[in-house]
This record gives structure tokens, C-alpha cells and sequence, in this order.
């Protein structure tokens, strides 16, 4: 069953929360900032996932982490002595959205959770809290030193001519695209049938006694759960959509509901446990058949919409917002496809799905392609007409088509030098100690010169 989608907020959570180390560590203190410590298992974490994830790395790759942890403590020392704050309402806000995050992964399901990390969600909110808070102040010491860096066009020409003409960056082609997307709606007919078999399943649990989970199991639609007896798991009130929880927070435990409809199909819900704001449920979905002919009435309306545009009966904007589905992110955002890994609406054309690329791939800038059939996340088909806003061919990174990217770089790179100053600056000024098992890492020079034996 399709939930609320979940914010992704802009900090990772330490590496080691998304996956366990195998092996022990037998701890010491190689580091010190200030009053910030770092830890030989701090050091021996990230590199151990950063393995996992990457294959060999690079010989001195530990030096490297531990200059990281090192900057990473100065700006944390720095903070506490300006006496930088965050909120605990932001932490415990921002904690619960990784959580989240990770619970979407195993379907929510806390059992997983809880089996995974061997502790319980509020538990593993605790172990992590410190670290979280930390890195918030991390962030905000960073921000309070770089302000708002502003780059002229003229230190953006500058960056980029200082790229030698050999090592400038070949970009693949890129398109820019929109879509305009249209659901089947289900005839009445159909409809009317679904809510009736439904009803007829709710019967046999409330008179004839039948187990819900077990008919769950054998008509339930929703495969994320069918298998195990329509069960929801905890949840907490706003994960589900909101014709389900007026539904499902009216039930006491062990009471089951009417037939109710949301978008995604008619469902009866069963109330196994109520904590607060928190509920325990199962249910059963059924979802009403899509017959051939709604499947081509939805075609049919989408050719229609395409010859409006192509004639400039309607620009492809308007035609987004009259005819378009508002269930789809597109359509606030006039149309435009956001590539998940970059959130801006560019995809270098190796990345799209394999039908979106071969139906645009001879199409001119401002045309449309025919209505391209796709499945939905949740089974359900759907048509669009995808539309080619802007395309670029393959071409090594130059000023009149990637000035925007350019720019980004060169401000990344300014931003970097106004904190690489900073950190030098700071070091002459803050106590240092560093392990001497790290002194023949060649990058630690300017730390280890500074370090106090």
C-alpha cells in the first residue's frame, strides 16, 4: 500500500546506522581537537564500509578519513566555543525522518527494525541522537564561516580556464523532458462489483467467524502485505492516506471497518492495537478491474491531448494541469521529470527508462511522443505523453552549455577554499593531539606539526 511520501532530509546518517560492522574493534583515542575526541573504531567504521561499498581502496586511505574526522572535530569544537545551539525539536524532527527513510526500505515493518538493529526504534533514536546533533553542529559552524559566498561570471570564466584543456569533464547527452499522465478511471460497473466482493469477505469474517488474516492472505491486492495477513505494522498517524485513517482511527481493537474507498482500491480494516497516536492495523484491499475499454478511453484522451498541443490549441503547461494526474509529482512542477539522483530535471539519456529512451530518441526539441503505456509502483497501469523540452549532444564541458554546472563547481570550490583557511587558521590556535601511529600519513603534515606530543 502506497504511503505519504517521506521527506529526505539533506544529511546522511552515520554510514554504520545503514549497515553492521562484522568485527570488534579494541578502542583507543587516536585524536583529540579541543574537547573532541576521535576514536580508532571511528576510523576503522568508515573505512570498513567504504570497502564494502567500493571495492579495495587506495593505499593511506585511513590518513584520509582520519583528516576528515579531524576538520570535522575543529568545526564541532568551534561550535560549543561560540556557543552554536540546535534545537532538540530539530534533531528529534530529523532523527524520526531517517527513520522513516530506513523503515520505507522493509515496508515498515518494525519487527524488521527492531530485529535488524537489535534494539527498538526510540532505543536506536537515543544511540544515534548525539551524533546526529553533532553533525547539525558541524553544519551550522561550516554555514556561519562560509555566509552566503556569491561568484562573479568572471570567477566562473576563471575557474574553468583553469582546468587544463585535457582534464575538462566529457558530459553524455542530456535531455530535459516533461510528461503528461493519465490513470484509467474504473467503470461504475466495476466498481460496484469490487465494493460488493469486498463486502462479501467482510461478511464471512463478522458472521461466519473466518480468520481476517487468512482471507487477507488469499484476496488481499496490496502484495506488500497479503503475505502476511494484510498486517501494517505500528504506524504513526499520518503515514497512511487520509480516507484510511478516518477510518482506521474511528476503530477500537479488535473491530473491523466498513468497506472504504481510497484511491488505491476498497478496503476493510481490522484494529489490532492502539498506542496513542500510534496504530496497529491489517487490512484487506481490492482493487476494481481496469477492462480493455478504460484502458482505451485513456489512450484515446491522451491522443486527443497531443494533438491540441501540436497544433497550439493549448501550450503543453496548460495541458499539464487540465488534463494531467495531480497524483504524480510532475504535475507541480509544470510537467517537468526530476531525476531522483540529481532533483534537478536533467537526465543524461543513458538513465532513463529504457522506454522513455527509445520513444524520445527521434523526436525534435517541443515534440511529443505517442502515449506510452507504464506500470505504476503499485501495479496499476497508466498512460503518458512524454515531451522533449531540450537536448544536448555529447560534448566535452564548455562555457555556452554547461555554464550552470560550471558555476556550480567554481562555487563549491570557493567554498572550499574559505573553510580549508579557516581550519588552517584554526589549527594554530586549538590543542591537537594525533596517535604517532598516524604520523607517516603525508596528509596529516600540517596537523601533525601543529599536534602536541
Amino acid at each position: 500500500m502506497k504511503r505519504i511520501p517521506i521527506i529526505i532530509c539533506l544529511f546522511a546518517l552515520p554510514l554504520f546506522l545503514f549497515a553492521q560492522n562484522d568485527r570488534a574493534i579494541i578502542d583507543k583515542v587516536i585524536g583529540i581537537v579541543g574537547n573532541e575526541l576521535i576514536l580508532l573504531s571511528d576510523v576503522e567504521e568508515q573505512y570498513d564500509l567504504l570497502e564494502k561499498q567500493q571495492g579495495v581502496l587506495p593505499e593511506g586511505y585511513k590518513g584520509r578519513i582520519l583528516e576528515n574526522l579531524l576538520a570535522d572535530r575543529l568545526l564541532l569544537n568551534q561550535a560549543r566555543l561560540d556557543s552554536i545551539e540546535v534545537g532538540s525539536d530539530e534533531v528529534e524532527a530529523q532523527l524520526q525522518a531517517r527513520i522513516d527513510q530506513i523503515l520505507t526500505y522493509m515496508n515498515n515493518d518494525v519487527s524488521q527494525f527492531e530485529a535488524y538493529y537489535g534494539q527498538s526504534i526510540n532505543d536506536v533514536k537515543e544511540t544515534f541522537r548525539t551524533d546526529l546533533e553533532n553533525q547539525l553542529l558541524v553544519q551550522r559552524m561550516r554555514s556561519s564561516i562560509i555566509g552566503d559566498v556569491n561568484i562573479t561570471p568572471s570567477e566562473v570564466k576563471e575557474f574553468f580556464y583553469s582546468i587544463p584543456q585535457d582534464s575538462l569533464p566529457y558530459f553524455n547527452s542530456e535531455v530535459e523532458i516533461g510528461e503528461i499522465v493519465i490513470k484509467p478511471s474504473v467503470n461504475e460497473e466495476q466498481r460496484e462489483a469490487t465494493r460488493q466482493k469486498l463486502a462479501g469477505i467482510r461478511d464471512r469474517i463478522i458472521n461466519d467467524g473466518e480468520d481476517f488474516s487468512e482471507l487477507a492472505k488469499i484476496y488481499s491486492d496490496d502484495q506488500g502485505t497479503a503475505r502476511l495477513g494484510g498486517d501494517l505494522g505500528m504506524q504513526r498517524r499520518g503515514t497512511f492516506v487520509s480516507e484510511f485513517e478516518a477510518a482506521a482511527y474511528n476503530l477500537e481493537p479488535d473491530s473491523i471497518s466498513e468497506v472504504i474507498e481510497t484511491e488505491f482500491g476498497f478496503h476493510v480494516i481490522q484494529m489490532i492495537e492502539r498506542r496513542g497516536n500510534n496504530i496497529h492495523t491489517r487490512h484487506i484491499l481490492l482493487r476494481p478491474l481496469i477492462t480493455a475499454a478504460d484502458l482505451e478511453l485513456a489512450k484515446t484522451t491522451l491522443d486527443s491531448v497531443k494533438i491540441l498541443v501540436e497544433t497550439d490549441s493549448v501550450s503543453f503547461s496548460r495541458a499539464v494541469k487540465d488534463f494531467s494526474n495531480d497524483k504524480f509529482p510532475s504535475y507541480n512542477n509544470d510537467g517537468n521529470l526530476l531525476n531522483p539522483n540529481t532533483g534537478k530535471p536533467i537526465f543524461e539519456t543513458g538513465d532513463l527508462d529504457p522506454d522513455i529512451y527509445f520513444a524520445i530518441d527521434n523526436l525534435k526539441i517541443g515534440e511529443l511522443t505517442d502515449p506510452i503505456e507504464f506500470e505504476d509502483r503499485d501495479g496499476s497501469v497508466g498512460y503518458r505523453l512524454v515531451y522533449l523540452k531540450s537536448r544536448t549532444d555529447p560534448h566535452i564541458a564548455n562555457l555556452l552549455q554547461d555554464y550552470s554546472k560550471i558555476k556550480a563547481a567554481a562555487t563549491e570550490s570557493k567554498t572550499n577554499l574559505y573553510v580549508n583557511r579557516w581550519v588552517t587558521d584554526k589549527i594554530l590556535s586549538t590543542y591537537i593531539h594525533i596517535d604517532p601511529m598516524f604520523k607517516s600519513y603525508e596528509n596529516l603534515a600540517i596537523w601533525m606539526k601543529q599536534a602536541t606530543p
